[in-house]
């Protein structure tokens, strides 16, 4: 039988890897846009706004990663892996958000293990 202490390495390792590669693929779209994708047209008044029909997506829009999704795999315990991947790849440095939010958030990882550890 697994420890709990292995198991929750595992996860940690597997969180921080996964969202070290979700900034990576991030950055990478953000410099590599679809070469397919024509540029967005910017159309004004009641006649231009059509519904898109569901499952069809712009290709310029596809494939990024929300925002959102990378806090959170931080806040899931990727928080060492997000701050590796902001600095190598340089990405998402100028969002006040991810610069003050990121470590805020390994702070806190970081007082509630401590604080699990000294409980247990």
């Amino acid at each position: 039988m697994t420890s709990p202490l292995a198991i929750a390495l595992h996860y940690l390792i597997a969180i921080n890897v996964l969202t070290f590669v979700a900034y990576g693929h991030d950055k990478w779209k953000a410099e590599n846009p679809d070469p397919k994708a024509q540029p967005r047209k910017i159309r004004t008044g009641k006649k231009h706004r059509r519904r898109r029909r569901k499952g069809k997506h712009p290709r310029h829009a596809r494939r990024r990663t929300p925002e959102a999704t990378l806090l959170l795999l931080a806040a899931l315990g990727g928080s060492p892996g997000a701050l590796l991947a902001m600095h190598l790849f340089r990405h998402k440095t100028r969002h006040l958000k991810f610069t003050l939010g990121v470590p805020a958030i390994l702070v806190a990882q970081l007082a509630l293990g401590f604080g699990l550890a000294v409980l247990l």
